[in-house]
């Protein structure tokens, strides 16, 4: 039997390597096959709902400054205001914590329910509270997360928690807050966890789809946690028989130099 050159072998060893190394072109790639269209969605209410341990921020107006003045003192909290989890810091925040039962303190107002009601709802409690009292004529009463925030976690340039100013924000949006998705992220199995009525509810969401601008979980909540898993390829390089890999090829090489002279 006529012995395989060298040559041949390099060949088939590199044809081997690259093919191993191989990560699909649409598997990296956002949203396939999606050309020049319009995407009609559903858009439900966007408004976020109160909930135990949300710090807020409540102002309280009226055509008397001095008497509004009284309600606009609140209690220090400490919360963490940061874009970046490595650099977080704990800073004092002043605001409004809704505690485990779902109230808030009010100068003159008391406990008054907070969690369970969107923030217009909750304005429109203070301010009725106000008139029905007779504290304040005409009240305008805004309300504002202070702890609005997303995070972000697994195959991200950057894993962070996100504080939102806005209070709207994307998924896509997120991401790219984030840094995007690293080559080995699987761009069709992003976990999203949210959290309603009290339970934890784990979405799978696929980012090579046009579908995704039509789902209710493109706009992100307060306190999501997106998850971005390794795809198999990451994970096929952190196994320790990938990592043999090169010095098993190595070996091979050295052995078939050493056979292809020993037949010369």
């Amino acid at each position: 039997m006529r012995p395989l050159s060298v040559k041949y072998i390099f060949s088939l060893l590199a044809f081997l390597t690259l093919f191993s190394a191989c990560t699909g072109t649409r598997e990296a790639v956002y949203f396939n096959n999606i050309g020049n269209t319009e995407i009609a969605g559903n858009p439900e209410d966007l408004e976020p709902i109160i909930q135990s341990n949300d710090l807020l921020n409540i102002s309280i107006n009226s055509l008397n400054p001095a008497a509004s003045e009284l309600f606009n003192v609140s209690s220090q909290s400490s919360a963490r205001i940061s874009n970046s989890a490595a650099t977080s810091t704990m800073s004092p925040v002043i605001g409004y914590l809704v505690d485990q039962d779902g109230f808030v303190q009010l100068p003159f107002l008391g406990r008054v329910k907070a969690a369970g009601s969107t923030k217009k709802e909750f304005q429109n409690v203070i301010r009725n509270e106000l008139v029905n009292r007779k504290l304040l004529v005409d009240p305008i009463v805004d309300v504002r997360y202070l702890n609005y925030k997303v995070s972000v976690l697994g195959e991200v340039a950057r894993p962070s928690v996100l504080t939102i100013p806005n209070e709207k924000i994307t998924l896509l949006e997120a991401l790219g807050l984030a840094g995007d998705l690293t080559i080995y992220a699987s761009r069709n199995n992003v976990l999203l966890i949210r959290e309603e009525d009290g339970k934890k509810k784990l979405t799978r969401i696929d980012l090579t789809s046009d579908e995704i601008f039509k789902s209710p979980y493109y706009y992100l909540r307060s306190n999501d946690i997106i998850y971005v898993e390794p795809n198999k390829t990451k994970i096929q390089n952190a196994s320790p028989a990938r990592q043999w890999l090169p010095v098993i090829f190595s070996g091979l090489t050295v052995f078939v130099i050493a056979i292809d002279r020993l037949t010369r």
